[in-house]
């Protein structure tokens, strides 16, 4: 039998409409103000029903389904670069939520970029930044996904400084470009590793499977290198510690934006990265270990941090740095279902979240969660539905964010019983502070209540679908022997995660009594708001300052580069400028003195026959002399 693959052949015309609405949006966007938005959100919707296409495909099909397609790219003597796409289950879920996420972002951007005299060049960058994404996805080679993966960071640079006459935005546009920029050096390094070993530098993810899979074909060390160089290619785009710090000077960036690259894609391009090679990652133990411990280490420190913040996107990006923690503990632990599972669920609660918070601050014109309250009896679609995804996030059953969790922490507690119980104060945290951000937020009373409005429709449609998603994508893996549909669909072993009773009664328990404090705390009032800062004085601010790493890369890595700078500047200036200015002088100088020995006068050369004379006699006495 013929294996199915009809759409799959297509596939590569999935980035390609979101790529053409750039490239008509750049070419007429002055001239189509208002048909702007229509070419964006056409572009998005095209790559999505295709994407749906080849994932029911993949889905019904089986591993039959699987497609391939190269061509040669560059030939160079007996030497041949191939580049093309490849369709596996992996990389069709990728393509799914990818173009879910970018079509409701586009819609909902209809309505919160409806006043931006900028709109059309703000959809032209959202395709753009779209397509170079689902070429990530589908590229099937290290070397086609890291130009794609180098595309990705421009178009983020782009968007996070769209509103560029704001310092802010733009020091936060900049600031992304250089971190992302250190992790990006380190992957390309392992390409050019993967490159000189890989038998005929083939850098194919298919052969990198085959490679690495086999025991002694590249040794050890070498493949802990690589491995390692690639996860800190992951670390910066994922937002990992220690160059986590882009991610929530971002949120300058248009909070579509925030749902878009830096909740549900971008972010999760460091996950994706670490899952496509994830050969490499198995063949040392070593490159695990490290995974898992900068992953447990990144969740919790970032969950502390989302507690005591108070802009209301600046939360929702911590969370999203601790949540991408959480996958790639997963991922170093060996649980490649659970951080994609992880993946898959939180893309729709947390992008749910994140427009959430733009319809928050659209109706209530401000960030400051610390200025709101009773916003949910003015905006009760934007309260409900951020209210799913605050459960989901929180990991309270049955929503999609508890099955995922529980699938992490079930391999975690096999794996490693401390990094299980980090996982678990993590999650903790991050049900703390949504409980703290949900009820400062929506319940209560403010002054801002008073103006707040609900959003448009085309902006709480998308919220509505995407807590759906939020609700419901949890049931794709369940805990239970032959309820692991995605575990076993995308590796073809694993028909359910493991878990137990344990798992699941603590995580439920620890979520719940997250909310249960934050209600005691910000809604019942028994425990005061200041009994913890007024006890720790010195940690709230500690956690408040984001434990100073910005201010010590500011030291150790701006200052300290900026001296060296000077320094080098003031040797250019004073010693190299310097010579060259010494070596002028002397020129001049010998030109003028010759300018006076060449006067015309007799008397001047009888005067300098002499001097010569003398100089001579003198020259050749001392010769004998000495």
């Amino acid at each position: 039998m013929e294996p199915v693959t009809v759409y799959s052949q297509y596939a590569w015309l999935i980035p390609v409409f979101p790529l053409l609405s750039f490239l008509v949006l750049t070419a007429f966007g002055r001239g189509m103000r208002s048909a702007g938005t229509l070419v964006g959100t056409l572009g998005s919707l095209a790559a999505l029903v295709l994407s749906v296409l080849v994932l029911f495909e993949r889905m019904t099909a089986g591993d039959s389904a699987e497609y391939n397609y190269s061509f040669d790219w560059i030939t160079i003597g007996s030497f041949q670069l191939n580049a093309g796409y490849d369709v596996t289950n992996l990389s069709a879920l990728m393509l799914f939520v990818v173009s879910v996420v970018a079509f409701l972002v586009n819609l909902y951007s209809v309505g919160y970029m409806k006043e931006d005299e900028r709109i059309t060049v703000f959809f032209g960058y959202v395709a753009l930044f779209t397509f170079s994404m689902l070429g990530l996805v589908l590229a099937d080679n290290l070397l086609t996904l890291y130009i794609f993966w180098e595309l990705v960071g421009v178009c983020s640079f782009l968007l996070v400084g769209f509103w560029y006459a704001k310092p802010e935005a733009r020091a936060a546009a900049k600031k992304a470009f250089i971190v992302t920029r250190i992790g990006d050096v380190g992957l390309l390094i392992a390409v050019l590793l993967l490159f000189w070993y890989m038998p005929e530098h083939d850098l194919s993810f298919a052969a990198i499977q085959n490679v690495f899979g086999q025991t002694g074909t590249i040794t050890e060390g070498i493949t802990t290198l690589i491995a390692i160089l690639i996860f800190v290619g992951a670390v910066g785009k994922s937002g990992q510690f220690p160059l986590h710090v882009w991610l929530p000077d971002a949120m300058e960036g248009p909070t579509p934006i925030s749902a878009l690259i830096h909740a549900a894609t971008m972010v999760a391009a460091g996950v994706f990265l670490v899952a496509r090679t994830y050969s490499i990652f198995e063949a040392s133990p070593a490159a695990m270990d490290t995974v898992a411990y900068v992953g447990a280490f990144t969740a919790i420190f970032a969950a502390t941090i989302g507690l005591v913040q108070n802009d209301i996107k600046r939360i929702l990006a911590y969370s999203t740095v601790s949540q991408l923690g959480y996958m790639m503990l997963a991922l170093g632990v060996g649980s490649l279902t659970g951080a994609i599972f992880h993946l898959f669920t939180h893309a729709f609660f947390k992008a749910l979240l994140f427009l959430g918070a733009g319809s928050v601050i659209h109706g209530a014109h401000t960030q400051n969660i610390q200025e709101m309250g009773g916003l949910g009896r003015k905006m009760k679609v934007t309260a409900w539905t951020f209210a799913i995804g605050a459960l989901a996030l929180s990991g309270i059953p049955p929503f999609s964010g508890f099955w995922s969790k529980d699938a992490i922490l079930a391999a975690v507690l096999e794996s490693n019983p401390f990094l299980f119980v980090v996982g678990i104060v993590a999650a903790l945290f991050t049900a703390l502070y949504m409980a703290r951000l949900f009820f400062l937020v929506f319940a209560g009373k403010s002054a801002a209540a008073d103006k707040a409005h609900e959003s448009p429709a085309v902006m709480t449609i998308p919220l509505i679908v995407l807590a759906v998603f939020a609700a419901l994508a949890g049931f794709v893996e369940l805990p239970w022997a032959g309820m692991g549909l995605l575990g076993e669909w995308l590796t073809g072993e694993e028909a359910a995660h493991a878990s137990s009773g344990l798992v699941l009664v603590v995580s439920t328990a620890i979520g719940l009594l997250g909310i249960y404090l934050g209600w005691l705390v910000y809604v019942k009032g028994t425990i005061s708001r200041d009994a913890f800062a007024s006890r720790v004085p010195w940690l709230v601010r500690l956690l408040e300052r984001k434990y100073y790493i910005d201010e010590m890369y500011h030291a150790v890595f701006t200052a300290g580069l900026r001296a060296a700078a000077r320094a080098l500047d003031a040797f250019d200036t004073h010693v190299v400028a310097g010579a060259v200015r010494l070596v002028s002088g002397a020129a001049l100088w010998v030109g003028r003195a010759g300018i006076r020995m060449q006067n015309g006068q007799m008397q001047t050369y009888g005067l300098w026959t002499v001097v010569g004379l003398l100089a001579l006699i003198l020259a050749i006495a001392g010769r004998r002399f000495w």
